[in-house]
């Protein structure tokens, strides 16, 4: 992996903070232009080579997120502090400082130049442990300039290039609930795969705390214990956002365009007056655990939601949103199996439907088909 560097080769110079761990390796601390990342470290693919030998440790690209990063970062004033993890060569140079410290100083690290070889022949002097995706997405943003905070720990060695990048990466995610639950509380710009969920987790977080929601209180967030919550919100967010994003959802009149802002005012009006019809209607199947109601069970609300979206968009023009909802729930409630009973067409048992994409497909057909007959029955 390494290569002496000559006098000729060119290098990047930046101020650095020194510090030493495992026994005298040093790691420095850094900020680079965002477009120097790959002039200065490699990406090591993992593959092997014919004899099979397992060679670097680092995934494909990932277009998407590389594109999704891109455009987070050219929408203009956005902050972005996340440090590259690289390996470095010890050809890079490190000078301390002169001068006295600061009173106070901690002594953890030594201020000073570092000065990392970009050899004309191509070989780099560091390799990227963590961050592949944000640098390769850095090197193609409008802002080459865009300062990025990086950790460098010296080691050409790559066994511990992979140690180091199975620990960074092994850490669990962020739970998917707490981040729904604290987008709302967001208001810089997000990236493209986070900025969809925002309208939905607002709107389920006033459903839950409205004083006219039908759900004021029922709805489980990860930062409430509320005894009496029996209805867990990524079910919720999951049917406002297919109403939002599906052309013949309820919802989708009101979701934000070139010309204007989404209306979750009227988002509201529409599914407090579905769902408060459905209490109404089926008021023996509200409020109760899951194990109680399928109604309040996650594969209940989701199918529900494609009812909606069913019932809701033939409301155009409807002086009461809520009667509408009434009168289409009225029609199919006799055949409906929230706490007990057998499913018509799908011979299931009420309690048999679970949270599985099958059991939920078929309980949203099975209502779809309720509607469809019933309403037709009606019209003739």
């Amino acid at each position: 992996m390494s290569r002496r560097s000559t006098s000729n080769d060119p290098v990047l110079a930046v101020r650095a903070l020194r510090t030493q761990q495992a026994g005298g390796i040093n790691i420095y601390a850094f900020f680079v232009p965002g477009a120097d990342l790959l002039r200065i470290a490699e990406i090591s693919r993992v593959h092997r080579d014919s004899d099979g030998a397992l060679h670097g440790f680092q995934r494909k690209e990932i277009r998407n997120h590389v594109q999704a990063i891109v455009e987070f970062l050219d929408q203009g004033s956005v902050l972005f502090p996340n440090a590259i993890i690289l390996a470095i060569s010890p050809r890079a140079v490190f000078t301390q400082s002169r001068g006295s410290k600061p009173d106070g100083d901690v002594k953890a690290s030594d201020a000073g130049t570092l000065r990392i070889p970009i050899p004309k022949d191509g070989t780099k002097a560091a390799w990227i442990v963590d961050g592949q995706q944000r640098s390769i997405a850095l090197a193609q943003v409008k802002d080459k300039g865009f300062p990025v905070p990086v950790v460098a720990f010296v080691s050409e060695d790559l066994s511990t290039h992979r140690e180091q990048f199975i620990l960074v990466n092994k850490a669990r995610p962020l739970p998917p609930r707490l981040i729904n639950e604290l987008l709302p509380e967001v208001e810089a710009d997000l990236p493209r795969d986070l900025a969809p969920r925002r309208i939905p987790s607002e709107i389920v977080n006033l459903l839950n705390t409205a004083s006219d929601s039908p759900f004021r209180n029922l709805i489980r967030r990860l930062s409430d214990e509320n005894p009496e919550a029996v209805i867990i919100d990524t079910a919720l967010i999951k049917v406002v956002r297919n109403s939002i994003n599906s052309p013949l959802g309820a919802l989708a009149p009101y979701k934000a365009s070139s010309s204007r802002e989404a209306d979750c005012l009227s988002m509201y009006r529409v599914l407090t007056a579905f769902w408060g019809a459905t209490r109404e209607v089926f008021p023996d199947a509200w409020g109760r655990s899951p194990m109680e109601s399928r109604l309040m069970h996650s594969a209940g609300i989701e199918a529900m939601g494609y009812l909606m979206d069913r019932i809701m968009s033939r409301a155009l023009g409807a002086n009461d949103l809520r009667r509408h909802a009434m009168d289409a729930l009225l029609r199919i409630a006799p055949y409906c199996c929230w706490t007990r009973g057998r499913w018509p067409d799908i011979d299931r048992d009420w309690n048999d439907i679970q949270n599985l994409g099958r059991d939920i497909r078929l309980l949203s057909e099975q209502l779809a088909r309720l509607d469809h007959v019933h309403s037709f029955a009606k019209v003739a």
